[in-house]
């Protein structure tokens, strides 16, 4: 017996990795998430990776969140970089490097050191979303905030971080592609950072750190991979 629990309502893929995504009708999942998702990232010259915050893997490079990525002739092809008003870069280590303030900087494709910050996938609903909207009036709240991968549409009722009830089961997808749920995302100060039409704001993270200890979404392991598209079904298993 199945449970339904939406239907995907948004797929976003994020070709260099802290930039902002695009948004896809149709995409396939593999055992590592999206096809080309966070395949490329911006790297230093210690190795590390440009994000949001400062880790052993990741360090801190404002301002990614205003530039863009897509990938023009697909994932099987290297993404184009997009400046603050939507023009493609011609050459993308340059840019950064005049953009970013540094000549260490450069794109690199994902070798040994995975690119993700947790686990490959991740699935934000839009009860969720609605919540965190009524708890946060008059700011702008959109779910590029949290750069999620899949957005699910539930039903009229649906409470907020129905996600929480996911872990520990799998999904089926459309017909073919199955997940695995097994925890949150642990929310960090990328989720207040302004970006594109988006402005900077800490009422976001403080209102889901005190309401659900800084939480947001599911992410999930690929079981069996397959192609998703905006209007699949969601069923527990």
């Amino acid at each position: 017996m199945t449970e339904s629990i939406g239907t995907i309502e948004s797929i976003w893929r994020y070709p260099i990795k802290s930039t902002g995504g695009e948004r896809l009708q149709r995409a396939d999942i593999g055992t590592r998430g999206l096809e080309g998702d966070r395949l490329f990232a911006v790297r230093d010259a210690e190795g590390r990776f440009g994000s949001g915050k400062n880790t052993r893997r990741f360090r801190r490079m404002p301002g990614l969140l205003h530039l863009c990525s897509r990938y023009p002739d697909g994932p099987a092809g290297r993404p184009v970089l997009l400046d603050p008003h939507g023009r493609a870069v011609p050459d993308p280590d340059a840019y950064l490097r005049r953009y970013l303030g540094r000549d260490d900087v450069g794109l690199a494709r994902e070798e040994t050191v995975s690119h993700f910050d947790q686990l490959p996938l991740s699935v934000l609903t839009t009860a969720t979303l609605d919540w965190v909207r009524a708890a946060v009036p008059g700011v702008l709240v959109d779910e590029r905030r949290f750069r999620p991968n899949l957005v699910v549409r539930t039903p009229p009722g649906t409470r907020p971080f129905a996600e929480d009830e996911w872990f520990g089961r799998t999904a089926r997808i459309g017909n073919a592609l199955r997940v695995e749920f097994v925890r949150s995302s642990e929310r960090c100060v990328m989720t207040n950072e302004a970006q594109q039409d988006l402005p900077h704001s800490p009422l976001i993270l403080r209102a889901i750190a005190k309401a659900h200890d800084t939480r947001l979404d599911a992410l999930a392991t690929v079981a069996t991979p397959g192609p998703v598209r905006r209007g699949d079904s969601v069923r527990l298993l």
